[in-house]
């Protein structure tokens, strides 16, 4: 079933097409779980929402409603994420960057070889009820959201691949599931060779990015067994560019003692825009010429808003923007995030498949593993032309007197949001302190 990846790369069974991308700016996110083997034998203790013919039947009958369900809890699961995330940068004043979506696949395709409380945890820190969802359920709705994905534009290009050790035997079913549900390309490597397996890692992931992330995998422990990757690369033009003859130089506001230089485009057109009085924050809607668009929320206060800001607000907020024309000024940047998830991810709950307690069963026979690390990196431009994947970010606007054209100037601390209309999935979701860092 898999190939050796010498000379050149190779997938299961099919192979993905190398997507044309526009001229725009560039958001790649790429998520890896790294699973070690460990001292001693695991045994499966059965998994209540596992595979099976009943599954099945299941997942047929109500396959509208449980597809509903999966992606309501990953809309969910893209704001307890980001109030991690920002929890943990807010000390050190950075910028957040991530992609929700390819967190979401990466993590319930590992769930897919989890068993007992490991598995039950990584449904719960997903959103999923256990109770109510199967694993084929998520299976079967993660292989329509990554199909809707891939199918419909040609400006975005997502899925996973696994890298597995040429010695190490995992489950025939679940390397069938990856590939089935999670579009997953599959390689046979030498982990005992950490540096040109690393290499191997990196080298498909620059492929896979366009060359935006080069170096994913720093280093390998000898113990590795399987890297897991979930990768997402999107490239939008807006849909009405920025004449970059209006862009000029000005200052933006990092805090009340930090202002810094940056290039300020300019336009002045009809926006869609709302201002939520509730949480005191601007939205703008700057749709690119697909079907996703980007949402800039301008503030009063930014920790009003996060603390805030779920699924409710966004869809309140597309149903009752307003088109008015305005003066919008947004800053050219270019910004690239890293983080190393393990802490985050027992935060909510995630904590069995790090350390000895860890049941991946499914995924290998006699073997007891448990996922050493997950790390995330992410680049994100945006400029005249467009923007690539950057979680959605959305400016609403006051409505003041039809004789003043207001003005929405992003010179100070903003989020950022990407979605697709119409599923409303947060492909990128992130916040701006700094647009020079």
């Amino acid at each position: 079933m898999f190939h050796s990846v010498q000379p050149v790369f190779c997938c299961w069974c099919f192979h993905q097409e190398k997507f044309t991308m526009i001229r725009a700016a560039v958001a790649i996110w790429i998520l890896s779980a790294v699973i070690c083997v460990g001292r001693g034998h695991h045994h499966d203790h059965g998994n209540h929402s596992h595979h099976g013919g009943a599954d099945q039947d299941t997942a047929q009958d109500g396959g509208a409603n449980t597809f509903l369900q999966v992606t309501s809890a990953n809309k969910d699961f893209a704001y307890r994420l980001y109030r991690k995330l920002a929890a943990h940068a807010d000390s050190e004043g950075k910028n957040i960057f991530f992609s929700p979506s390819s967190v979401s696949v990466a993590l319930a395709a590992l769930s897919v070889g989890a068993r007992g409380e490991t598995h039950h945890q990584l449904f719960r820190g997903l959103g999923f009820n256990d109770s109510l969802l199967t694993q084929t359920d998520v299976d079967q709705s993660f292989q329509k959201l990554l199909k809707k994905t891939n199918d419909t534009s040609q400006d975005i290009s997502e899925g996973t691949a696994v890298f597995v050790d040429h010695k190490f035997k995992a489950k025939a079913d679940f390397l069938e599931t990856l590939m089935q549900s999670y579009l997953a390309d599959g390689f046979s490597v030498d982990f005992s060779e950490t540096t040109d397996s690393a290499n191997t890692i990196n080298k498909y992931v620059e492929d896979k990015t366009n060359g935006k992330i080069d170096k994913l995998v720093e280093g390998l422990d000898e113990s590795t067994v399987m890297y897991l990757i979930s990768y997402i690369y999107y490239k939008g033009k807006w849909a009405t560019p920025f004449d970059p003859h209006l862009t000029r130089e000005d200052l933006f506001m990092v805090d009340e003692n930090t202002k810094v230089s940056v290039q300020m485009m300019y336009k002045q057109r009809r926006f869609d825009t709302y201002y939520d009085r509730a949480i005191n924050t601007s939205v703008l809607h700057l749709p690119f010429n697909s079907s996703y668009s980007m949402l800039l929320l301008l503030p009063d206060d930014m920790s009003t808003l996060e603390n805030a800001i779920s699924q409710a607000h966004v869809t309140k907020w597309s149903k009752w923007m307003t088109s008015s024309t305005h003066e919008v000024f947004i800053p050219k940047f270019s910004i690239k995030t890293s983080y190393k998830l393990n802490g985050v991810l027992k935060e909510m709950g995630m904590t069995d498949m790090f350390g000895e307690s860890a049941d991946l069963s499914g995924i290998s026979d006699g073997n007891r593993l448990s996922v050493s690390e997950v790390v995330h990196q992410a680049t994100l431009d945006v400029d005249e032309a467009g923007a690539t994947a950057a979680a959605a970010t959305g400016v609403g606007i006051m409505l003041l007197s039809f004789r003043h054209i207001p003005v929405l100037k992003f010179n100070r601390p903003f989020m950022v949001i990407i979605t697709e209309r119409n599923t409303k999935q947060i492909l990128f979701m992130g916040k701006i302190i700094n647009p020079n860092i």
